[in-house]
């Protein structure tokens, strides 16, 4: 049916799916070959509708916790068809889920359940600017939040990024009230924060950064921003929404790095990605800061239409328990030296110039082409993809991996086998 109609679908499909990739961050123009349509998913793999098989290592950027359609997962979806969108009324699931992440992770009083990661980032954002009563916030140049970053940027809506080329004059637009750091960069952080303390609300950084290509911070670097936002007041937050849920051998990044932030946004794995979902963690301390005013007051004004939707919560719940029963936790710690010593393998295989790696997360740096930067990584990609069956993500010329938690020896193997032939023949 689908091949009789494709003249009409493909003209249709192209504008979305170029290459049988579905992002809406592609270089849609560039991308070869016949669009392919991905039909179902099991485990590590995906099966086109001509029933090609391809190895997931992309993960849709990390969320795939459990691989595709788990079992247990399924059955409590349908198990929750049952009610519909629950705002304005909680419901036992919503209740539970909240109280199993915050009863689990020292530290965490409480928990806002959302509908995605960009959600989370923009509820963490306004609670950091009403607890302190500040507007401006601190990021770092490639960490990517949701699509809060586009609103980032738009300076008539009284936010935009501040770029600071050189490390003298930290000072902001006037409309601005987001500064853009370079990443690991505390000396400038401390600077921002000793000329406009009284403007800051929060920094906001991942704790490994995963979109600019798995840049893990050097030691000591968290621990300097905790004590410098401490000493100043300041609220720190981790963007924990692809870190976060195991991904590290943790159950959070922090956990496993060792510093404790003041807020934590998460989505992804909270539910293996099944079904669209985000949250936002808070210490002890945030929360009282609002039971404040009448008592037929809103405390905190700010929600969605479908945060905690029973679907939703069902899936995250679903997928604790698999967490749980399947020592996923431990897997990764047991998976992390393979992982490593396979990814490392390919140092010095074509214009391979770095790898790096943490927990179940690998990034391989490409040379870059003369005047021609990201063409080599995307290409690669390319490559990867329609002839060796391979989905990964390249930001430039890193070629990035997040692979199920459920992954196997075997196939990392193959994964980094397969990558390999690629990378051999790649000018």
């Amino acid at each position: 049916m689908l091949k009789q109609k494709s003249k009409i679908l493909f003209s249709r499909a192209q504008r979305h799916i170029p290459g049988g990739v579905n992002s809406p961050v592609r270089a849609f123009r560039s991308v070869g070959g016949e669009p392919r349509f991905i039909r179902s998913g099991k485990g590590s793999h995906v099966t086109d509708v001509d029933g090609r098989h391809y190895i997931d290592y992309l993960g849709s950027w990390g969320p795939l916790i459990l691989g595709h359609c788990p079992a247990k997962v399924q059955s409590a979806l349908r198990a929750q068809l049952a009610l519909g969108t629950s705002f304005g009324a909680s419901t036992e699931n919503e209740v539970v889920l909240a109280e199993m992440i915050a009863g689990a992770i020292p530290s965490i009083e409480k928990v806002r359940l959302v509908n995605s990661g960009t959600e989370a980032t923009m509820s963490a954002i306004r609670l950091a600017r009403a607890f302190t009563g500040r507007n401006k916030i601190i990021k770092f140049d490639g960490c990517y939040h949701g699509h809060v970053d586009s609103l980032l940027v738009k300076a008539g809506s009284g936010v935009a990024t501040l770029g600071l080329p050189d490390s003298a004059g930290v000072q902001p637009q006037e409309c601005s009230s987001t500064f853009s750091i370079p990443y690991n960069d505390a000396d400038t952080v401390q600077r921002a924060l000793e000329l406009n303390r009284s403007e800051i609300a929060a920094v906001i950084v991942e704790p490994v950064a995963g979109s600019a290509g798995v840049l893990v911070p050097p030691v000591g670097y968290l621990e300097r921003l905790r004590a410098i936002t401490e000493k100043h007041g300041i609220l720190l937050i981790f963007d924990e929404v692809i870190t976060g849920f195991g991904r590290l051998g943790k159950p959070f990044g922090w956990q496993r790095l060792g510093v404790v932030p003041d807020l934590v946004t998460t989505a992804k794995g909270i539910n293996s990605g099944t079904v669209p979902m985000g949250a936002v963690f808070a210490r002890a301390g945030l929360y009282e800061a609002f039971m404040q005013g009448p008592q037929q007051g809103i405390e905190f004004a700010h929600g969605y239409t479908y945060s905690a939707h029973p679907l939703a919560c069902a899936a995250s719940l679903a997928t604790l328990d698999v967490y749980r029963d399947e020592g996923l936790l431990e897997r990764v710690t047991a998976l992390e030296k393979h992982w490593e010593d396979a990814l490392h393998s390919l140092k010095g295989v074509g214009a391979v110039m770095d790898v790096r790696n943490i927990g179940l997360m690998g990034a391989v740096e490409l040379e870059p082409r003369a005047g021609a930067p990201g063409a080599r990584g995307f290409d690669t990609h390319v490559k990867t993809f329609f002839e060796e069956d391979v989905l990964i993500r390249f930001t430039g010329d890193i070629l990035a991996m997040s692979p199920p938690l459920i992954v196997s020896t075997s196939q990392i193997d193959e994964i980094v086998e397969r990558l390999r032939r690629v990378l051999e023949r790649i000018e």
